[in-house]
Protein backbone atom coordinates (compact mmCIF):
# COMPACT_ATOMS: atom_id res chain seq x y z
CA UNK A 1 0.00 0.00 0.00
CA UNK A 2 1.47 3.51 -0.90
CA UNK A 3 2.17 5.89 1.48
CA UNK A 4 -0.85 7.85 2.37
CA UNK A 5 -1.36 11.47 1.00
CA UNK A 6 -1.65 14.70 2.89
CA UNK A 7 -2.48 18.37 1.78
CA UNK A 8 -1.03 21.01 3.89
CA UNK A 9 -2.53 24.81 3.57
CA UNK A 10 -1.29 27.07 5.72
CA UNK A 11 -0.56 30.70 4.76
CA UNK A 12 1.87 30.80 7.82
CA UNK A 13 5.30 29.23 5.87
CA UNK A 14 7.36 28.34 9.25
CA UNK A 15 4.17 26.92 10.28
CA UNK A 16 3.63 24.89 6.82
CA UNK A 17 6.92 23.31 6.72
CA UNK A 18 6.93 22.43 10.49
CA UNK A 19 3.28 20.50 9.72
CA UNK A 20 5.15 19.24 6.12
CA UNK A 21 8.55 18.03 8.35
CA UNK A 22 6.17 16.37 10.96
CA UNK A 23 4.52 14.56 8.13
CA UNK A 24 7.41 13.48 6.05
CA UNK A 25 8.82 12.29 9.18
CA UNK A 26 6.49 10.09 9.26
CA UNK A 27 7.09 8.62 6.40
CA UNK A 28 4.45 9.68 4.53
CA UNK A 29 3.99 12.78 1.47
CA UNK A 30 3.38 15.91 1.96
CA UNK A 31 1.81 18.46 -0.36
CA UNK A 32 2.30 21.80 0.92
CA UNK A 33 -0.03 25.23 -0.20
CA UNK A 34 0.06 28.71 0.78
CA UNK A 35 -3.16 29.46 -0.19
CA UNK A 36 -7.05 27.13 0.11
CA UNK A 37 -8.23 28.67 -3.30
CA UNK A 38 -5.49 26.43 -4.55
CA UNK A 39 -6.67 23.22 -3.08
CA UNK A 40 -9.65 22.20 -5.56
CA UNK A 41 -6.87 21.75 -8.47
CA UNK A 42 -4.06 19.75 -6.03
CA UNK A 43 -7.25 17.88 -4.82
CA UNK A 44 -7.62 16.39 -8.28
CA UNK A 45 -3.87 16.42 -9.28
CA UNK A 46 -2.34 14.76 -5.61
CA UNK A 47 -5.08 12.67 -4.55
CA UNK A 48 -4.62 13.29 -1.16
CA UNK A 49 -5.90 11.26 1.64
CA UNK A 50 -6.23 13.92 4.14
CA UNK A 51 -6.30 17.80 3.94
CA UNK A 52 -4.70 19.18 6.97
CA UNK A 53 -5.53 23.24 6.71
CA UNK A 54 -5.48 26.38 9.32
CA UNK A 55 -8.81 27.95 9.61
CA UNK A 56 -7.74 31.75 9.49
CA UNK A 57 -6.55 32.56 5.64
CA UNK A 58 -6.12 35.16 3.28
CA UNK A 59 -8.78 34.70 0.34
CA UNK A 60 -10.37 31.62 1.62
CA UNK A 61 -10.78 30.78 4.97
CA UNK A 62 -10.78 26.90 6.06
CA UNK A 63 -14.37 26.99 6.91
CA UNK A 64 -14.69 28.04 3.87
CA UNK A 65 -13.17 25.96 2.24
CA UNK A 66 -14.67 22.98 3.64
CA UNK A 67 -17.86 24.15 2.86
CA UNK A 68 -16.91 24.95 -0.94
CA UNK A 69 -15.59 21.00 -1.18
CA UNK A 70 -17.79 18.03 -2.57
CA UNK A 71 -16.70 14.72 -2.51
CA UNK A 72 -13.45 15.33 -0.89
CA UNK A 73 -11.00 13.47 1.54
CA UNK A 74 -11.09 13.81 5.73
CA UNK A 75 -10.52 17.34 6.33
CA UNK A 76 -8.75 18.08 9.64
CA UNK A 77 -8.41 21.84 10.81
CA UNK A 78 -6.45 23.33 12.97
CA UNK A 79 -6.54 27.01 14.68
CA UNK A 80 -4.16 29.16 17.23
CA UNK A 81 -7.61 30.99 17.97
CA UNK A 82 -9.85 28.12 18.63
CA UNK A 83 -12.76 28.49 20.41
CA UNK A 84 -16.18 26.59 21.27
CA UNK A 85 -18.47 28.24 18.20
CA UNK A 86 -15.44 28.12 15.67
CA UNK A 87 -15.04 24.28 16.28
CA UNK A 88 -18.88 23.31 16.51
CA UNK A 89 -18.97 25.36 13.07
CA UNK A 90 -16.37 23.34 11.48
CA UNK A 91 -17.82 20.18 12.72
CA UNK A 92 -21.29 20.93 11.36
CA UNK A 93 -19.76 21.58 8.07
CA UNK A 94 -17.90 18.18 8.17
CA UNK A 95 -14.67 18.28 9.33
CA UNK A 96 -13.42 15.19 10.42
CA UNK A 97 -11.66 17.11 13.32
CA UNK A 98 -10.13 20.63 15.04
CA UNK A 99 -7.26 20.63 16.79
CA UNK A 100 -5.94 23.97 18.55
CA UNK A 101 -2.68 25.37 18.74
CA UNK A 102 0.03 24.47 19.90
CA UNK A 103 -1.38 20.94 19.22
CA UNK A 104 0.99 17.76 20.67
CA UNK A 105 2.27 16.24 17.11
CA UNK A 106 1.64 12.56 18.60
CA UNK A 107 -2.39 13.56 19.04
CA UNK A 108 -2.09 15.08 15.21
CA UNK A 109 -0.22 12.31 13.78
CA UNK A 110 -2.73 9.79 15.22
CA UNK A 111 -5.76 11.74 14.16
CA UNK A 112 -4.57 12.07 10.47
CA UNK A 113 -3.97 8.18 10.42
CA UNK A 114 -7.15 7.92 11.73
CA UNK A 115 -8.63 10.14 8.91
CA UNK A 116 -6.66 8.82 6.30
CA UNK A 117 -7.55 5.17 7.44
CA UNK A 118 -11.48 6.40 6.90
CA UNK A 119 -10.83 7.73 3.85
CA UNK A 120 -9.45 4.36 2.40
CA UNK A 121 -12.05 2.14 3.64
CA UNK A 122 -14.29 4.56 1.94
CA UNK A 123 -12.54 4.32 -1.23
CA UNK A 124 -12.49 0.35 -0.68
CA UNK A 125 -16.04 0.23 -0.18
CA UNK A 126 -16.78 2.40 -3.20
CA UNK A 127 -14.74 -0.01 -5.63
CA UNK A 128 -16.13 -3.14 -3.66
CA UNK A 129 -19.63 -0.97 -4.61
CA UNK A 130 -19.10 -0.32 -8.24
CA UNK A 131 -18.22 -3.76 -8.61
CA UNK A 132 -21.54 -5.19 -6.72
CA UNK A 133 -23.22 -2.90 -9.42
CA UNK A 134 -21.34 -3.99 -12.32
CA UNK A 135 -22.22 -7.97 -11.06
CA UNK A 136 -25.89 -7.29 -10.71
CA UNK A 137 -25.68 -7.08 -14.40
CA UNK A 138 -24.07 -10.02 -14.86
CA UNK A 139 -26.20 -11.89 -12.17
CA UNK A 140 -29.45 -10.92 -14.36
CA UNK A 141 -28.17 -12.68 -17.43
CA UNK A 142 -26.33 -15.30 -15.36
CA UNK A 143 -28.93 -16.09 -12.96
CA UNK A 144 -28.62 -18.04 -9.78
CA UNK A 145 -27.09 -18.78 -5.71
CA UNK A 146 -25.79 -21.53 -6.03
CA UNK A 147 -21.68 -22.04 -5.81
CA UNK A 148 -21.24 -23.03 -9.10
CA UNK A 149 -22.96 -19.80 -10.57
CA UNK A 150 -21.53 -17.80 -7.94
CA UNK A 151 -17.91 -19.39 -9.36
CA UNK A 152 -19.02 -18.91 -12.71
CA UNK A 153 -19.65 -15.24 -12.61
CA UNK A 154 -16.32 -14.65 -10.40
CA UNK A 155 -14.68 -16.51 -13.67
CA UNK A 156 -16.23 -14.69 -16.26
CA UNK A 157 -15.34 -11.14 -14.72
CA UNK A 158 -11.67 -12.47 -14.15
CA UNK A 159 -11.43 -13.70 -17.94
CA UNK A 160 -13.11 -10.63 -19.20
CA UNK A 161 -10.42 -8.15 -18.76
CA UNK A 162 -8.10 -10.82 -20.54
CA UNK A 163 -7.97 -10.59 -24.20
CA UNK A 164 -6.63 -13.87 -24.51
CA UNK A 165 -9.34 -16.70 -26.60
CA UNK A 166 -11.41 -18.69 -24.33
CA UNK A 167 -13.04 -22.02 -24.63
CA UNK A 168 -16.48 -21.89 -23.33
CA UNK A 169 -17.69 -25.67 -22.49
CA UNK A 170 -21.09 -27.01 -21.40
CA UNK A 171 -24.12 -28.96 -21.98
CA UNK A 172 -26.76 -27.99 -24.72
CA UNK A 173 -29.40 -25.21 -23.04
CA UNK A 174 -26.63 -24.42 -20.50
CA UNK A 175 -26.38 -21.28 -21.33
CA UNK A 176 -22.71 -20.91 -22.91
CA UNK A 177 -24.25 -18.12 -25.05
CA UNK A 178 -24.85 -15.87 -22.27
CA UNK A 179 -21.77 -16.76 -20.95
CA UNK A 180 -19.90 -15.61 -24.00
CA UNK A 181 -21.71 -12.76 -24.07
CA UNK A 182 -21.32 -11.42 -20.76
CA UNK A 183 -17.49 -12.00 -20.98
CA UNK A 184 -18.00 -9.44 -24.18
CA UNK A 185 -19.78 -6.97 -22.52
CA UNK A 186 -17.48 -7.00 -19.56
CA UNK A 187 -14.63 -6.51 -21.33
CA UNK A 188 -12.73 -3.52 -22.87
CA UNK A 189 -14.24 -4.41 -26.44
CA UNK A 190 -17.99 -4.56 -24.87
CA UNK A 191 -18.89 -1.26 -26.87
CA UNK A 192 -17.78 -3.02 -30.37
CA UNK A 193 -19.68 -5.84 -32.30
CA UNK A 194 -20.76 -9.01 -30.86
CA UNK A 195 -20.79 -11.31 -33.63
CA UNK A 196 -21.74 -14.96 -32.87
CA UNK A 197 -22.25 -17.33 -35.39
CA UNK A 198 -22.18 -21.34 -35.55
CA UNK A 199 -18.77 -22.98 -36.56
CA UNK A 200 -20.44 -25.60 -38.20
CA UNK A 201 -22.43 -23.58 -40.89
CA UNK A 202 -20.09 -21.21 -42.18
CA UNK A 203 -17.23 -21.75 -45.13
CA UNK A 204 -13.93 -20.43 -46.14
CA UNK A 205 -15.66 -17.88 -48.43
CA UNK A 206 -17.66 -16.56 -45.37
CA UNK A 207 -15.10 -16.35 -42.57
CA UNK A 208 -13.19 -12.74 -44.06
CA UNK A 209 -16.74 -11.21 -43.97
CA UNK A 210 -17.53 -12.31 -40.70
CA UNK A 211 -13.74 -11.26 -39.52
CA UNK A 212 -14.63 -8.16 -40.67
CA UNK A 213 -17.95 -7.46 -39.21
CA UNK A 214 -16.67 -8.69 -35.74
CA UNK A 215 -13.60 -6.31 -36.03
CA UNK A 216 -12.40 -4.44 -32.98
CA UNK A 217 -15.31 -6.74 -30.89
CA UNK A 218 -15.52 -10.45 -30.23
CA UNK A 219 -16.48 -13.40 -32.46
CA UNK A 220 -18.07 -16.34 -31.43
CA UNK A 221 -17.52 -19.60 -32.86
CA UNK A 222 -20.81 -22.01 -31.03
CA UNK A 223 -20.20 -25.97 -31.83
CA UNK A 224 -16.47 -25.55 -32.51
CA UNK A 225 -16.06 -29.13 -32.87
CA UNK A 226 -18.04 -29.07 -35.79
CA UNK A 227 -16.22 -26.52 -37.87
CA UNK A 228 -15.42 -27.73 -41.34
CA UNK A 229 -11.88 -29.55 -41.67
CA UNK A 230 -10.98 -26.68 -44.30
CA UNK A 231 -12.18 -23.97 -42.75
CA UNK A 232 -9.60 -24.76 -39.56
CA UNK A 233 -6.40 -23.14 -40.79
CA UNK A 234 -7.89 -19.93 -41.45
CA UNK A 235 -9.08 -19.96 -38.21
CA UNK A 236 -5.24 -20.70 -37.15
CA UNK A 237 -4.18 -17.92 -39.03
CA UNK A 238 -6.95 -15.14 -38.08
CA UNK A 239 -5.84 -16.07 -34.40
CA UNK A 240 -2.00 -16.03 -34.66
CA UNK A 241 -1.52 -12.89 -37.03
CA UNK A 242 -5.33 -11.28 -36.60
CA UNK A 243 -5.53 -11.75 -40.35
CA UNK A 244 -8.03 -12.83 -43.19
CA UNK A 245 -7.65 -13.48 -47.05
CA UNK A 246 -11.15 -14.15 -49.62
CA UNK A 247 -10.16 -16.47 -52.70
CA UNK A 248 -8.01 -14.91 -55.36
CA UNK A 249 -6.96 -12.07 -53.12
CA UNK A 250 -3.44 -11.21 -53.13
CA UNK A 251 -2.75 -9.18 -49.89
CA UNK A 252 -4.24 -10.52 -46.69
CA UNK A 253 -7.38 -8.24 -44.82
CA UNK A 254 -5.78 -7.48 -40.77
CA UNK A 255 -8.81 -7.65 -37.61
CA UNK A 256 -8.62 -6.94 -34.64
CA UNK A 257 -10.90 -9.21 -32.30
CA UNK A 258 -11.36 -11.53 -29.56
CA UNK A 259 -12.05 -14.91 -30.44
CA UNK A 260 -14.69 -17.03 -28.27
CA UNK A 261 -15.68 -20.93 -29.05
CA UNK A 262 -17.81 -23.32 -27.01
CA UNK A 263 -18.85 -26.98 -27.47
CA UNK A 264 -20.99 -29.70 -25.80
CA UNK A 265 -18.30 -32.48 -26.86
CA UNK A 266 -15.50 -33.91 -25.74
CA UNK A 267 -12.54 -31.60 -27.44
CA UNK A 268 -10.06 -34.56 -26.66
CA UNK A 269 -12.39 -37.18 -28.62
CA UNK A 270 -12.89 -34.55 -31.23
CA UNK A 271 -9.40 -34.35 -32.08
CA UNK A 272 -8.59 -37.85 -31.76
CA UNK A 273 -11.17 -38.13 -34.25
CA UNK A 274 -9.24 -35.60 -36.66
CA UNK A 275 -12.20 -33.44 -36.80
CA UNK A 276 -10.34 -30.87 -35.13
CA UNK A 277 -6.75 -29.69 -35.38
CA UNK A 278 -4.80 -29.97 -32.00
CA UNK A 279 -3.22 -27.11 -33.30
CA UNK A 280 -6.87 -24.76 -32.97
CA UNK A 281 -7.25 -26.24 -30.01
CA UNK A 282 -4.64 -25.08 -28.04
CA UNK A 283 -4.54 -21.86 -29.36
CA UNK A 284 -8.89 -21.60 -28.84
CA UNK A 285 -8.32 -22.78 -24.98
CA UNK A 286 -5.98 -19.98 -23.79
CA UNK A 287 -8.68 -20.45 -20.80
CA UNK A 288 -11.80 -22.59 -20.75
CA UNK A 289 -15.02 -21.67 -18.68
CA UNK A 290 -17.41 -24.58 -17.98
CA UNK A 291 -20.95 -23.90 -17.89
CA UNK A 292 -22.68 -26.06 -14.98
CA UNK A 293 -25.56 -28.15 -15.77
CA UNK A 294 -29.13 -27.32 -14.62
CA UNK A 295 -28.77 -30.71 -12.90
CA UNK A 296 -26.20 -29.46 -10.70
CA UNK A 297 -27.59 -26.50 -9.33
CA UNK A 298 -31.17 -27.33 -9.19
CA UNK A 299 -31.89 -24.60 -6.03
CA UNK A 300 -31.31 -22.40 -8.81
CA UNK A 301 -34.44 -23.35 -10.58
CA UNK A 302 -37.44 -21.76 -8.46
CA UNK A 303 -35.53 -17.93 -9.12
CA UNK A 304 -34.83 -19.19 -12.56
CA UNK A 305 -38.83 -20.51 -13.43
CA UNK A 306 -40.20 -17.31 -11.92
CA UNK A 307 -37.26 -15.33 -13.76
CA UNK A 308 -38.22 -16.85 -17.23
CA UNK A 309 -42.26 -16.75 -16.28
CA UNK A 310 -41.42 -12.99 -15.28
CA UNK A 311 -40.06 -12.57 -18.88
CA UNK A 312 -43.09 -14.68 -20.51
CA UNK A 313 -45.66 -13.17 -19.20
CA UNK A 314 -44.39 -9.85 -20.06
CA UNK A 315 -43.99 -10.52 -23.77
CA UNK A 316 -47.56 -11.46 -24.02
CA UNK A 317 -48.80 -8.50 -21.81
CA UNK A 318 -50.42 -11.14 -19.05
CA UNK A 319 -49.95 -11.45 -15.35
CA UNK A 320 -47.38 -13.74 -14.17
CA UNK A 321 -48.88 -17.31 -13.11
CA UNK A 322 -48.40 -18.01 -9.60
CA UNK A 323 -45.38 -20.61 -8.57
CA UNK A 324 -47.23 -22.81 -6.29
CA UNK A 325 -45.65 -25.35 -3.63
CA UNK A 326 -46.58 -28.35 -6.02
CA UNK A 327 -45.39 -26.29 -8.99
CA UNK A 328 -42.06 -26.11 -7.37
CA UNK A 329 -42.29 -30.03 -6.16
CA UNK A 330 -42.40 -30.75 -9.55
CA UNK A 331 -39.17 -28.71 -11.07
CA UNK A 332 -37.12 -29.92 -8.27
CA UNK A 333 -37.89 -33.17 -9.08
CA UNK A 334 -37.26 -32.66 -13.15
CA UNK A 335 -33.82 -34.12 -14.39
CA UNK A 336 -33.64 -30.89 -16.85
CA UNK A 337 -32.01 -33.00 -19.83
CA UNK A 338 -32.45 -29.47 -21.95
CA UNK A 339 -31.13 -27.26 -18.70
CA UNK A 340 -31.75 -23.61 -18.87
CA UNK A 341 -33.15 -23.45 -22.12
CA UNK A 342 -35.33 -26.33 -21.55
CA UNK A 343 -36.79 -24.65 -18.50
CA UNK A 344 -36.97 -21.26 -20.15
CA UNK A 345 -39.52 -23.24 -22.53
CA UNK A 346 -41.21 -25.03 -20.06
CA UNK A 347 -42.11 -21.44 -18.86
CA UNK A 348 -43.02 -20.47 -21.82
CA UNK A 349 -45.52 -23.36 -22.39
CA UNK A 350 -46.92 -22.38 -18.70
CA UNK A 351 -47.50 -18.68 -19.59
CA UNK A 352 -49.38 -20.00 -22.85
CA UNK A 353 -51.16 -22.22 -20.73
CA UNK A 354 -52.49 -19.54 -18.69
CA UNK A 355 -53.40 -17.50 -21.29
CA UNK A 356 -56.25 -19.76 -22.23
CA UNK A 357 -57.32 -20.04 -19.02
CA UNK A 358 -55.30 -22.84 -16.99
CA UNK A 359 -52.34 -24.88 -16.73
CA UNK A 360 -49.62 -26.42 -13.80
CA UNK A 361 -46.07 -26.91 -14.57
CA UNK A 362 -46.63 -30.33 -14.07
CA UNK A 363 -48.52 -29.94 -17.71
CA UNK A 364 -46.06 -27.60 -18.99
CA UNK A 365 -43.40 -30.44 -18.25
CA UNK A 366 -45.66 -33.14 -19.56
CA UNK A 367 -46.03 -31.08 -23.30
CA UNK A 368 -41.96 -30.94 -23.34
CA UNK A 369 -40.75 -31.57 -26.53
CA UNK A 370 -37.55 -33.61 -25.12
CA UNK A 371 -40.12 -35.90 -22.97
CA UNK A 372 -37.92 -35.94 -19.98
CA UNK A 373 -37.61 -38.18 -17.46
CA UNK A 374 -38.45 -37.06 -13.91
CA UNK A 375 -35.83 -38.12 -11.49
CA UNK A 376 -36.02 -41.22 -9.59
CA UNK A 377 -34.28 -39.42 -6.71
CA UNK A 378 -37.52 -38.42 -4.23
CA UNK A 379 -35.19 -37.84 -1.36
CA UNK A 380 -32.62 -35.42 -2.87
CA UNK A 381 -36.14 -33.27 -4.64
CA UNK A 382 -37.59 -33.19 -0.92
CA UNK A 383 -34.17 -31.91 0.48
CA UNK A 384 -33.61 -29.66 -2.05
CA UNK A 385 -37.22 -27.82 -1.95
CA UNK A 386 -36.98 -27.77 1.94
CA UNK A 387 -33.72 -25.90 1.41
CA UNK A 388 -35.47 -23.58 -0.61
CA UNK A 389 -38.43 -22.87 1.06
CA UNK A 390 -35.97 -22.55 4.38
CA UNK A 391 -33.73 -20.10 2.92
CA UNK A 392 -36.89 -17.95 1.44
CA UNK A 393 -38.59 -17.91 5.01
CA UNK A 394 -35.38 -17.05 6.61
CA UNK A 395 -35.06 -14.08 4.37
CA UNK A 396 -38.45 -12.98 4.91
CA UNK A 397 -38.26 -12.60 8.62
CA UNK A 398 -34.64 -11.06 8.24
CA UNK A 399 -33.34 -14.00 10.28
CA UNK A 400 -35.54 -14.43 12.79
CA UNK A 401 -35.74 -18.24 13.56
CA UNK A 402 -38.93 -17.80 15.90
CA UNK A 403 -41.03 -16.19 13.07
CA UNK A 404 -39.26 -18.27 10.35
CA UNK A 405 -40.46 -21.09 11.87
CA UNK A 406 -43.86 -20.01 12.63
CA UNK A 407 -44.44 -19.18 9.25
CA UNK A 408 -43.46 -22.59 8.01
CA UNK A 409 -45.21 -24.30 10.48
CA UNK A 410 -42.85 -25.97 12.21
CA UNK A 411 -40.70 -25.45 16.00
CA UNK A 412 -37.81 -23.90 16.59
CA UNK A 413 -35.63 -27.11 17.02
CA UNK A 414 -36.86 -28.64 14.29
CA UNK A 415 -36.06 -26.10 11.72
CA UNK A 416 -32.35 -25.81 13.93
CA UNK A 417 -32.11 -29.42 12.94
CA UNK A 418 -33.25 -28.82 9.47
CA UNK A 419 -30.68 -26.17 8.59
CA UNK A 420 -27.87 -28.39 9.83
CA UNK A 421 -29.11 -31.46 7.77
CA UNK A 422 -29.56 -29.67 4.78
CA UNK A 423 -25.98 -27.40 5.07
CA UNK A 424 -27.39 -24.40 5.00
CA UNK A 425 -25.65 -21.15 5.97
CA UNK A 426 -27.83 -18.50 7.76
CA UNK A 427 -25.36 -15.62 7.85
CA UNK A 428 -24.80 -16.41 4.00
CA UNK A 429 -28.73 -15.69 3.65
CA UNK A 430 -29.31 -12.67 5.55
Amino acid sequence: MTAPRVLIIDDDRMMRNSLVDLIEAAGWTAKPLARATEATRWITQFQPDVILSDVRMPDLSGIELLKSLEAAPPVVLISAHGDIPTAVEAMNNGAYSFVEKPFDPKRLLLIVTHAADQHRMRQSNDRLKGRLRQMSGLDSRVLGDTPDVHRLRDTIVLMADVDASVLITGETGAGKDLAARALHDLSPRGDMPFVAVNAAQISADQLPHIARSADGGTLFLDEICACPVDLQPMLLRLIDAGEVMTTGQGKPETVSLRILSATNEDTGAAVSDGRLRADLLYRLSGFTLHVPPLRARLDDVPILALRFLQDSAAGYDLAVPDLTEADLAVLMAHDWPGNVRELRNVADRRVLMARQGGGTMQDALTGDATEAPIRPGLREAVAAFERQMIARAIQAHAGRMDDAAEALGIGRRTLNEKIVKLGLDKDALL
